[in-house]
This record gives C-alpha cells, structure tokens and sequence, in this order.
C-alpha cells in the first residue's frame, strides 16, 4: 500500500521516525541503524512497509531497499514478527544477516536483543530451505556445491548470501563476475548491492 514516504523528519525515538509528507506525520518504526543515517529537521525518504493487524496497523520505514528487503524476509519466518525484525537489523547490517544465514552462523544472530538460539536456528532453516528452492529452479547458476566449480574466490559465498536476500543468482552472477573475487564476502555483497541500485 506505501512504497515509501519522503518529507521532513520532525521527530525520532529510540525506535522510530516521523517523517511529515504534505503536513501529515506519518511515523515509521526502524532500526537503530536507519536511525543513524537520518537527521532531524532534513528531508528524508524511507522505503515502507504496512503491517496490518486485527487490532492495529504499523508502518515501517527503512532508509535501503536493502534494509526492507532483509526486514520482509525474516518476517516471512513463522513466529518472527516485525519487532524481532527490527532488533536483528538494529544489531545487524542486511551484509551481516545474509552472510549469518548462509553460514548457520546461529551466534552472530543472537546477539540481538530477544533473539534466541531457537529463533536463530529457525531463521536460518527456513530461509535457507527458501533458497536451496530458488537455486533449484534457477539453472544458469546454482548456488549449491556446483557454485565453486563456476566461479572463483568468495563469489560462491557471496552467491548464496545473496540468495538469502532474494536475489537470484542469473541476476548477481554478472555483476559479481566484474569483481575481484578475493575481496572479503561482506565487501563483495555490499558491491554487488550498491552496483544494483538498491543501496
């Protein structure tokens, strides 16, 4: 329903902004992250997501693509609603939780706040089982064990974290392949993003 709102940010909380659009103040929850990169009385543009409840309707705002995308995705887990969202990505960069999911790295999530072991463990199953579905039905590039013999260095590990976001590897393959491939894999993701416009 809102792709976006773009006005003067009026006001902030620890854990949300209010962005005035057209005289309206419309307040976005976000992460600490977000937070930091906008600065009262600027105008600013936030990617939004509206998630309607029986008894309530709550905007999120987040100031990448990149960020929102990440924030859908864990709350595509069952039983990871948007506050868990919002603690993962307030402790983690979208870099940092795709490369934790793509290495079963459970410690490096649950160092947000409220995010147990078991909450990390089933972010990491579920959306790993997503993306081994999506390499599967995308043969250019597989993501799997196939992945190291196609390209070289950190590509593959890079590959899959990315995959954990969303992109297939059809998409990420040539940008990743105009890289060098012994950059770190938190570099490469972060490349590849920024190449694609969505940072």
């Amino acid at each position: 329903m809102f792709y976006s709102v773009r006005g003067k940010l009026i006001h902030t909380t620890l854990s949300g902004a209010v962005v005035e659009c057209g005289g309206v103040g419309y307040y976005c929850q976000t992460t600490v992250n977000t937070l930091k990169t906008i600065k009262i009385g600027t105008e600013v543009m936030l990617y939004t997501h509206l998630n309607v409840r029986e008894d309530a309707m709550e905007l999120f705002g987040f100031a990448t693509k990149t960020e929102l995308d990440t924030f859908k995705t864990l709350i595509s887990v069952s039983g990871v609603g948007p506050k868990a969202g919002l603690a993962i990505l307030s402790e983690l960069s979208p870099e940092q939780v795709a490369m934790a999911i793509a290495t079963d790295d459970i410690k490096t999530i649950t160092r947000a706040p409220g995010i147990g072991k078991k909450i990390a463990q089933r972010i990491i199953l579920e959306l790993k089982d997503k993306l081994a579905k999506a390499a599967a039905s995308d043969n250019t590039l597989p993501v799997s064990t196939g992945a190291a013999n196609a390209v070289t260095g950190n590509v593959p590990k890079a590959i899959e974290a990315l995959g954990v976001l969303g992109y297939a590897p059809s998409d990420i393959a040539p940008v990743l392949a105009t890289l060098d491939s012994s950059l770190p894999v938190e570099q490469l993701i972060a490349m590849t993003l920024r190449q694609m416009g969505r940072k």
